[in-house]
């Protein structure tokens, strides 16, 4: 491919700067309280819904009983609207005690107990966008500290409530703390979203060197329109967000929301293809305690979530935008592999879409094809024209190996028997 010098040399020409923790050198999975449950508190009449320690207890089980775990979904993350609306006698953060009356830690070590990981929120502002208590600049050491007594594994630090002079010096300083405990904890900021998500407001080297993800835009709301829109802005900003991301640093267009009330089927497959393809972070916010069939297997497809986690952590790139309304992805992997979605945004009915492989720039061989949602596998010259039929608003999604090589041993083997084969017959003698 012509695009994989391109797309990895400028990946690389960052990879010095990434934050030194060690961790999410995948994008990280699991699951998270605040697209499905906002900041229900409501416990005493919809005790299944609010925001509450039995909420956590049951996704956990679901995670690790569902298959969930096995697949890469071992984070647990609560949101905003878990503590107390104030600080204890100590000036640390307290949950509260009606919600979570075994307190964070007790839900840390009931996580890790099952394999998973537990992550919680926080603020730079005097206040949380729910309005509890914040963690501006003179409590960044203390919450950090707390966070690691609680055995927590990630922090996700909002902007709500907090100016551009708070957050330049507050995410690196949280940075620093969380670091400084000596717990491992992965560091999800929101400063990008808060400043534009573009240069010049926003460096992304500088991001790399002190989170591991960082959410770039805007809220995801449960409809096609929120998709659409994140979607838009993340693949016309390619160019500037593709070299930021990569082993440890990952661009975050916020949580999946299949299996909720906004998506059909063929909108999920497009969120969980397109989200693979930007190297995303795989965070649902959904009920997995009635999620149905038909987006479990969505969000369960061990082909996707397999070009998601591809070890190089290169993000993918839009590659062409036609005029029919259909828009071609492409993301490189490991072995010279490669992962083409091809996306219809009309929403009119199934558009048959011709190309060859070698006018996408794939280079002279014959390539194997696996459809990730039909599970159809094809060989494909690079030259043989070919159609795909794709849904409205849907996607077609093809893992691609890389060309096949001759076999040189099989070429003289076959070589040398058709000689043999030559001096037997009558025409040669």
């Amino acid at each position: 491919m012509h695009f994989t010098v391109i797309v990895f040399a400028s990946a690389l020409s960052v990879i010095t700067f990434a934050l030194d923790n060690g961790l999410m050198r995948t994008p990280p999975m699991g699951w998270l309280a605040w697209e499905r449950f906002r900041c229900d508190i409501d416990c005493e009449h919809d005790p299944k819904n609010c925001i509450s320690e039995s909420l956590f207890i049951d996704m956990a089980d679901r995670l690790a009983e569902d298959g969930w775990r096995e697949l890469g979904y071992v984070y647990v993350n609560i949101d905003d609207c878990w503590s107390s609306k104030e600080r204890d006698q100590q000036g640390r953060l307290q949950a509260d005690p009606k919600r979570f009356p075994g307190g964070i830690h007790k839900l840390a070590r009931y996580m890790h107990d099952r394999g998973l990981k537990l992550g919680i929120y926080g603020d730079m502002g005097t206040l949380t966008c729910g309005g509890y208590p914040g963690t501006p600049l003179d409590k960044i050491e203390i919450d950090a500290q707390t966070f690691a007594e609680w055995e927590v594994d990630m922090f996700k630090y909002d902007g709500c409530w907090s100016n551009a002079t708070e957050q330049e010096q507050g995410y690196p300083l949280m940075s620093k703390a969380l670091n400084a405990t000596g717990r491992p904890i992965g560091y999800s900021c929101s400063w990008p979203a808060y400043q534009g998500g573009l240069p010049p407001k926003v460096n992304y080297s500088q991001l790399g060197e002190i989170c591991n993800l960082w959410r770039n835009y805007g809220d995801i709301d449960d409809s096609w329109d929120s998709i659409l829109n994140i979607i838009d802005w993340f693949f016309e900003n390619q160019e500037v967000l593709i070299p930021a991301a990569g082993p440890g640093r990952w661009n975050d267009p916020d949580m999946l929301i299949i299996g909720d009330f906004g998506l059909s089927i063929d909108q999920s497959r497009t969120q969980m293809a397109l989200w693979a393809i930007m190297a995303a972070p795989l965070f649902m916010s959904n009920d997995l305690r009635t999620i149905n069939s038909r987006a479990r297997s969505i969000l369960q497809n061990k082909m996707v979530i397999g070009i998601n986690q591809d070890p190089m952590g290169i993000q993918g790139r839009r590659i062409l935008k036609e005029k029919s309304g259909i828009e071609v992805f492409w993301r490189p992997l490991s072995n010279n592999a490669s992962a083409l979605v091809f996306f219809s945004r009309r929403n009119d009915m199934p558009y048959r879409y011709p190309t060859t492989l070698s006018k996408l720039n794939y280079t002279t061989g014959s390539y194997k094809i696996f459809d990730v949602f039909t599970d159809k596998t094809t060989m494909l010259k690079d030259s043989t024209e070919f159609v795909v039929s794709v849904n409205p608003t849907g996607v077609v999604m093809w893992y691609i190996s890389a060309p096949a090589k001759p076999n040189h041993h099989q070429f003289y083997k076959q070589r040398e028997q058709s000689r043999t084969n030559s001096q037997k017959s009558p025409a040669s003698e």
